[in-house]
């Protein structure tokens, strides 16, 4: 059965230049003031590496504003922001609609559009770009393809030489839109997985023997270094430690049928497919788009808000900071976008994302 590892060393983010404060001022409207007022922002780790960057250069040009990150996981985050421990939640994972309709004031607002890696710590072949489909990771994870030279895995990478070797899968412990988006591609590409886990934030993961369970993307990329022949899901802004300890990227197939890198290219050329598809809400998956060169695991980031606060300090603060965090001149520009591999909001969706941060109130 699963072991569960947890394991809360974060990367450190290296620091970036400093947009010019012109336009940064140009951006927010905060005075500064002599009371600082303080604002929390909890969950997605895949997030928190922007938020880490992000945040410095805010506040700087906003003395009167605080803002305390913390990488919890997506389930985390969307918990305390409705319970209002935290003032912004982070997701990889929209609310469903089960949850609007008991928290109908909570808004899921995309800040950016993110990628999901599949790794494998695989002796002798990182630095070959495996391929892997959704209905063989699926099996890797329901059991039922144990070794590294299965058939299935063969089938997909003519010429490798794959080791006679347990494959040991590594999930998530703790509520993740990782997992969420991940199981999204399992569920959307095999109909076996999607008619018995299915898809969530959480999900019921099937006994597999040597398989392990890690908390955050900082845990999955720890457990991976740590266990040759292992196999994970990664976000794309873990990218460099992954790079860092020289793990293996795969190639997954997406709904055409081609095996495609996670690029930002692929992924923009996804995003090209399902922009126009986005609701006012906001609340849709990017997962599995079509598309010759789209790669099939992207998906929005969302923060999570109430659009009641306590006052109208705090409902100006959370505005002013989405509003700069979502503009092309502020903490979308690309240096951001670029240390972290995400792709900037398209101009549709954020409007979009415009009209839900005015509600908050």
């Amino acid at each position: 059965m699963f072991i569960h590892l947890k394991h809360k060393v974060l990367h450190n983010i290296k620091g970036i230049a400093l947009v010019s404060a012109l336009s940064l001022a140009a951006l927010s409207t905060l005075p500064a003031s002599a009371d600082t007022l303080s604002l929390l922002e909890t969950g997605s780790t895949l997030l928190y590496p922007l938020f880490n960057l992000q945040v410095p250069v805010y506040t700087k040009m906003n003395p009167g504003v605080q803002i305390t990150t913390q990488g919890t996981g997506s389930g985390t985050g969307i918990a305390e922001a409705i319970s209002g421990v935290a003032q912004i939640g982070a997701s990889d994972a929209y609310m469903s609609d089960a949850q609007i309709k008991m928290h109908p004031n909570i808004l899921n607002i995309p800040v950016a559009i993110s990628i999901q890696m599949v790794n494998y710590n695989l002796p002798g072949l990182n630095n070959t770009h495996l391929k892997l489909s959704g209905p063989v990771l699926a099996g890797i994870y329901d059991g039922s393809i144990t070794n590294w030279n299965n058939a299935a895995i063969a089938k997909l990478n003519p010429g490798v030489k794959l080791p006679n070797h347990k494959i040991i899968p590594i999930h998530r412990t703790d509520g993740s839109g990782d997992t969420f988006i991940f199981t999204q591609y399992l569920s959307f590409s095999s109909p076996k997985w999607s008619n018995s886990i299915a898809y969530g934030t959480t999900v019921s993961w099937p006994a597999v023997s040597g398989g392990i369970g890690a908390e955050g993307n900082p845990g999955m990329v720890q457990a991976l270094k740590g266990d040759p022949y292992g196999i994970a899901y990664i976000g794309i802004s873990w990218k460099k430690p992954v790079e860092e300890s020289r793990l293996g990227i795969a190639m997954l197939q997406n709904r055409a049928g081609n095996f495609v890198l996670p690029t930002v290219a692929n992924a923009k050329a996804a995003v090209a497919q399902m922009i126009s598809k986005t609701p006012a809400d906001e609340r849709i998956s990017l997962v599995f788009a079509p598309g010759a060169k789209s790669y099939p695991i992207i998906n929005y980031e969302y923060v999570i808000v109430s659009k009641v606060q306590p006052n109208s300090q705090i409902a100006a603060a959370i505005r002013n900071f989405l509003n700069w965090s979502i503009d092309t001149k502020g903490g979308n520009a690309p240096h951001f976008m670029q240390a972290v591999n995400f792709v900037p909001l398209p101009p549709s969706a954020a409007a979009l994302s415009r009209k839900q941060i005015a509600m908050i109130k």
